[in-house]
């Protein structure tokens, strides 16, 4: 299910897609000792993801006589409730994603000015800024971040933050005043565009063995973009060198005194309690890590992939250094900052011109990452449940390695069977909007060379600049005033690329943000 959906905008889902088989065994290799010892074992790392499911577990098992005809459905059994809230969201969601359309993205001014470019790029859904964000279907806020009734308050105010400086403010500005030949282009789309302002033609430029035709590009066009395109690109730039200087100032004491004293620590209760269950051999992990190192070795080499072996090791080795880092920050906030960008910018640059090479690259620098995570997560929810780790291991090892040949065999079938499939014009909206950034013509077949250094986009670079400097100042100003809200601004959060602009848009974050705002007033009554 999981699969076809992924092929669909908004994205349905009942949680994250496993992308390929190989890298996710390399992302359980290394999590064992980095996950216990700095992810899953202390208390400060908490998972804010993991509590709604902890609390959904304990309504479901809890035994509990009395029952509150007070609240809504708190006179009849938990299941018995579950199941019509299941039930009841099954069935209203084909109101506005079948039935009702026009209920999904509520964009009700280009509806009162249809003609005019400007209402359209304020308030419109596809390529606008959708600044009235009304929307009654909730794939639409949940189908591409996730559910904003799980992070704590101050993560979702920093990411609003972002989205509002730069995706509402800076991108205003920029098109509006003719920046990157932005008058010719949309306002915020997924697409790139040629000097015609036509969609790109990629099969212009690529050669026979898919890769770039210099002379057919030099004959045919640059690349060009949106503005919340370029914008996205360039927050992913800050969003790098962000995430270093936060986790250096925040937590690099706190890392070096935990892996000095991780033997010795005193325990917390969950510790305690979990010191009953043996621990899954270290050895396990690395087994399958080395098996699956040698079975990428055999793909990249073995098949026309146009992919070096040293590209690959060094693939594995960017996931691996980034996965401490980028976990604490998931640890905490629930936000994960993801590596697609830094690998497409490496890898564009050390073989451009390979698109083919470029998503392998992406896929064991970025996903493998991604899939340490998410088992460095599962680990954490285990501890919180006093699951045993050699069943958590045994049954993540089973269960998900199955499930990848099925995501294999549907996502086959879905891409055979269904008319027009992957294109923009799809009539039941399977666009496949993950798989067209996957590709990436700008890293894989232009190659950076071509967009950025004394080219159009160059000023995307002062981004790097932006993403060292904000935590810095952020850390400073916290330090004098400790007790203020400063204290709750995160440098690497609200600066960070909007992992999944695209394809996500405006409307699917600022519909996020405000549901998360009410939540947090309606608790607090």
């Amino acid at each position: 299910m999981n699969t076809l959906f992924s092929l669909r905008s908004p994205n349905i889902s009942l949680g994250a897609l496993i992308a390929q088989v190989i890298a996710w065994p390399l992302g359980r290799g290394w999590a064992s000792r980095m996950a216990a010892d700095q992810l899953v074992y202390p208390a400060s790392m908490i998972w804010p993801g993991n509590l709604v499911s902890v609390t959904l577990m304990n309504a479901m098992y809890e035994s509990v006589d009395d029952k509150d005809p007070s609240v809504i459905g708190g006179s009849m059994p938990r299941y018995w409730w579950f199941s019509i809230i299941t039930f009841g969201s099954f069935v209203y969601y084909f109101i506005p994603g079948f039935l009702a359309q026009f209920l999904s993205s509520f964009a009700f001014m280009t509806w009162l000015a249809p003609n005019s470019p400007v209402v359209n790029q304020l308030f419109g859904y596809s390529t606008g800024l959708s600044l009235i964000p009304i929307t009654f279907d909730w794939t639409q806020i949940t189908g591409f971040i996730g559910s904003p009734l799980i992070p704590p308050w101050h993560a979702i105010a920093n990411t609003m933050i972002g989205v509002v400086l730069f995706f509402v403010f800076l991108a205003s500005v920029l098109h509006f005043s003719g920046a990157w030949y932005s008058q010719y282009l949309p306002m915020s789309d997924a697409s790139t565009y040629d000097n015609t302002g036509n969609q790109y033609n990629v099969s212009r430029i690529l050669s026979a063995d898919y890769t770039l035709d210099v002379e057919a590009y030099n004959n045919y066009s640059p690349l060009f973009l949106s503005t919340t395109f370029a914008i996205a690109y360039g927050l992913s730039f800050a969003a790098i060198a962000s995430l270093v200087v936060y986790t250096y100032l925040h937590h690099g004491k706190t890392i070096w005194r935990q892996y000095k004293s991780s033997t010795t620590e005193k325990p917390d209760i969950h510790m305690k309690l979990m010191r009953r269950y043996k621990e899954a051999p270290t050895w396990w992990y690395m087994s399958l890590f080395a098996l699956m190192l040698a079975l990428g070795f055999v793909t990249v080499l073995a098949w026309p992939t146009n992919m070096t072996w040293w590209a690959f090791l060094l693939a594995v080795f960017i996931s691996f250094v980034f996965s401490l880092p980028i976990g604490i920050i998931q640890a905490v906030t629930n936000n994960q900052i993801g590596l697609n960008v830094l690998t497409e910018f490496v890898y564009g640059y050390i073989q451009p011109g390979r698109p083919l090479g470029l998503m392998i690259f992406k896929t064991f620098g970025y996903i493998t990452m991604s899939q340490a995570l998410t088992f460095v997560a599962d680990l954490k929810f285990g501890h919180y449940m006093k699951i045993p780790p050699r069943t958590m291991f045994m049954a993540q090892v089973v269960a998900t390695t199955f499930s990848c040949f099925v995501q294999v065999v549907v996502l086959n079938y879905a891409l055979r069977t269904i008319p027009n499939v992957c294109e923009p014009t799809q009539a039941e909206h399977f666009t496949c909007p993950g798989g067209r950034v996957f590709f990436s013509v700008i890293w894989g077949l232009i190659g950076p060379l071509r967009i950025f250094p004394g080219q159009i986009y160059s000023s995307l670079f002062l981004f790097f600049f932006l993403g060292a400097v904000t935590p810095l100042i952020i850390h400073r100003l916290a330090r004098r005033r400790p007790k203020s809200w400063l204290r709750y601004l995160h440098g690497a959060c609200h600066i960070r690329r909007r992992r999944r602009h695209p394809p996500a848009t405006p409307l699917n974050y600022l519909a996020w943000g405000l549901v998360g705002r009410s939540r947090f007033i309606i608790s607090m009554y």
